[in-house]
Parts: structure tokens; C-alpha cells; sequence
């Protein structure tokens, strides 16, 4: 998993339990990279697609008799970055690693895009970006930006369709993505009880 840090007290405290011991050690460039890693670790494990420590090799068999447009995230095995998008293409699987600065998390740039890639403050809403139905994608229309993957003289555009499951989800969290996919849930999220929000709030995103 993607836990070592330089703050080996924040280790020693038990910020991470007993499912988030460290597999490859990473170092956290500030105290607040390491909490929003932390967040990201707990709402990928929600997801049912995040693979954990698993190889770029593994990610590429699993993933090789998929249709184009299957994806999962899993950790990085570069010691520079976190996690890794791993997504099979008309061309075979593609693996994007997952940039994170101390305030978003974006897809590395190709050397050979002119494209900035956006970013996010969740790992969840990045991935959701790339997919056909996402809220952006519908706000611009036609017009959206495509995100280019450039291999082997390729230039393929990202497009992420479904996302491969390791664990499945139970019907309240299913309830819970289908309910994060309404665009008009937040202007009436208030009018709901406590409790019910506090569960939205801690996954929302639907995918």
C-alpha cells in the first residue's frame, strides 16, 4: 500500500488501520499530502475497483481479455508517484500514473501532449472525468477536451467506460453512487437526515 511517509509519528498514531499496512514505501512531501493520501486510500477501498499492490503485469493480465475502456486503479510501483490508472485500449492496456501535488491529484502529461491536464482535489473525481457520462463531459457537450495517451507512435484517446471490480459492493453503496449521480441531489442533500448525509458525504462520487 501506499502509507510510508517521513512522518513516522503520524504512522505510529494508528492513522492507518490494520488494512492499510504499507507495502511500497513511498515518502509524503508534507504533512498534507499524507492526509489526502489517507483519503484517497479509505474512498478507493470503497470503490470496489481499487486493486492495492498489485503489478503493472498483473493489471495487464487481468485486464487483457476486457473490453476497450475497462480500467482499474491500483498503487504505483514507481516509488515517485501513488497510484496508477491501469485502463485496456483498442491497443492493449495502457498503465497512467496518478500525479499528486499537495492540493490535487492529475494524470502525468505526456512529454509529446500540448494538453494540461486537470485536477482534482479526489482521485475519484479525476476518473470520473474521463468517463462519457461524466458531469463535465455533459456540460461541455461535443466540445470537451480528450486526453491523449501516446504509445508506441500511438495517439490513443483516454476514455473510461467500466471499471473492473475486486470486491462487491453492498446494496447500500450501490444506493449511495446511484443517488451521487443525480446532478440535482446537492441542492437537496440538506433536507435529508444527519445520518444520511454523513453516508453520502463519505463516498460522493458515483462511480
Amino acid at each position: 500500500m501506499v502509507t510510508h511517509s517521513k512522518f513516522d509519528g503520524a504512522m505510529s498514531s494508528g492513522l492507518f488501520d490494520s488494512s492499510l499496512q504499507p507495502h511500497r514505501f513511498k515518502t509524503f512531501s508534507s504533512n498534507l499530502q499524507f492526509h489526502m493520501i489517507q483519503h484517497a486510500v479509505v474512498k478507493l477501498q470503497e470503490s470496489g475497483f481499487y486493486w492495492g499492490s498489485i503489478s503493472g503485469k498483473e493489471a495487464n493480465h487481468m485486464l487483457s481479455a476486457e473490453t476497450s475502456g475497462t480500467f482499474l486503479l491500483r498503487d504505483s510501483s514507481d516509488n515517485r508517484h501513488f497510484f496508477t490508472l491501469s485502463v485496456k485500449t483498442d491497443s492493449g492496456t495502457k498503465n497512467l500514473r496518478v500525479q499528486c501535488d499537495n492540493k490535487s491529484f492529475h494524470l502525468q502529461t505526456d512529454s509529446k501532449s500540448s494538453q494540461s491536464a486537470p485536477r482534482f482535489d479526489c482521485v475519484l473525481k479525476l476518473v470520473h472525468h474521463y468517463m462519457p457520462s461524466s458531469r463535465s463531459a455533459l456540460a461541455i457537450g461535443n466540445h470537451r477536451g480528450v486526453y491523449y495517451i501516446y504509445s508506441g507512435g500511438e495517439k490513443i484517446p483516454l476514455e473510461l467506460f467500466r471499471p473492473l471490480t475486486c470486491t462487491l459492493s453492498s446494496l447500500q453503496h450501490l444506493c449511495r453512487k446511484t443517488v451521487n449521480g443525480h446532478v440535482d441531489v446537492s441542492s437537496k442533500r440538506e433536507q435529508l437526515p444527519q445520518q444520511l448525509k454523513e453516508f453520502l458525504q463519505e463516498y460522493d462520487a458515483p462511480i
